[in-house]
């Protein structure tokens, strides 16, 4: 195998895969990113079993072949070359030559057979939505996934088609957030479990575009997301997602409606005297049209107050300062509406048309 790149362009193409190459691993091909040049494209494919990405990279095909290569070496060789015109050659033996300019690189490959391919996903359920939109979907639910595997479907969001709506879930616990976005057609209902990383290391990847579309089909096992000459296959969590319908409520007593950035400067404030792993509340003491916002720690406290249109009644209320601060960068609006029943009931951020949703849970809080 011979092939021809401008180093810009392999570069681009390695860092898109070398996101599906995992950490740690006990099998050592699935450290590689496999080099496929036996058809009419070049493509680059890593691949750790749980999440695979396929890229196709514009160079020049002198001789065809595939070749598997360690990821970080390659990757780390690759981005120190020159700006200039890269070849990668392999010999019978699987050595791997790889010269730009002055310098020559010499390094052992993996045969492409022990190297697993993408599953294949049938093109038959799916939806299209703009890069810009999907981006803008994870960048404003991701941030309440759980952590870790306490319970492995509060690691991922719950995808549901429904018509001509694409509604996204996420929680963790104490919060849930939701986004509703319209689709340009109707589509077959659809339900599953997207792992977070999957969507993590998507948007690293989507360009943004309101121009250009995802195509998001659904396996039975696995999901495809397919966009700019680039695969990313992931698989689904299985099991039967949190009944979140039962969790919302129309019902308040106090609603509040804030200025979005008056409201989170102050409480970005308050949280410098909250050292890190430190749970110190904020606490929000609602009164006429006055909200007074104070904050208690071991290094100080802080006291602010903020006009406010509020219907209902008086409540003092107090939160995990990090989930207000999540959900209010996320939001685009200028005003937000939140609405509340009681210090011991979860209050709700949401707009009119339902579009977002944010449910925070209260925490406990000592009166003086």
């Amino acid at each position: 195998m011979k092939l021809s790149f401008q180093k810009s362009s392999l570069l681009n193409g390695i860092n898109i895969v070398l996101k599906a190459v995992p950490a740690k691993t006990t099998m050592s091909i699935l450290e590689c990113i496999l080099i496929d040049a036996t058809g009419d494209d070049i493509k680059l494919t890593a691949n750790d079993m749980e999440l695979g990405i396929e890229t196709t990279v514009e160079g020049s095909i002198l001789e065809r072949g595939r070749i598997a290569i360690e990821a970080k070496l390659f990757s780390e060789i690759i981005r120190r070359l020159p700006d200039s015109e890269v070849i990668v050659e392999v010999d019978d033996n699987l050595r791997v030559s790889i010269t730009c300019e002055k310098a020559d690189f010499k390094i052992a490959g993996k045969s492409a057979e022990e190297f697993s391919y993408l599953p294949t996903i049938e093109k038959e359920k799916y939806i299209s939505v703009s890069q810009f939109t999907l981006k803008e979907i994870i960048r404003q639910t991701l941030f309440s996934i759980a952590p870790g595997d306490v319970n492995k479907l509060m690691t991922g969001e719950l995808f549901e088609v429904h018509e001509n709506e694409l509604k996204v879930t996420s929680l963790d616990g104490h919060r849930i957030s939701i986004r509703k976005v319209s689709l340009r057609d109707s589509y077959a209902d659809q339900k599953v479990v997207v792992p977070g990383k999957t969507l993590s290391e998507i948007s690293k990847i989507l360009s943004g575009d309101s121009d250009k579309d995802v195509l998001i089909f659904f396996g039975r096992n696995h999901i495809l997301f397919e966009f700019d000459q680039t695969l990313v296959v992931s698989r689904l969590i299985e099991g039967e997602y949190f009944r979140v319908d039962q969790m919302l409520s129309n019902d308040y007593e106090t609603k509040m409606t804030i200025n979005k950035k008056d409201f989170l400067d102050s409480i970005e404030r308050s949280v410098l005297l909250v050292r890190e792993n430190d749970k110190k509340p904020i606490i929000l003491n609602l009164q006429d049209q006055i909200l007074e916002m104070t904050l208690t720690s071991m290094m100080g406290t802080m006291k602010e107050e903020i006009l406010v249109n509020k219907q209902g009644k008086d409540i003092m209320i107090a939160f995990n300062p990090k989930f207000l601060i999540d959900a209010l960068r996320v939001i685009d609006d200028e005003n937000v509406d939140i609405y509340m029943v009681n210090s011991k009931a979860p209050c709700f951020i949401r707009d009119e048309e339902g579009s977002y949703i944010y449910l925070i849970l209260p925490v406990n809080f000592n009166r003086s």
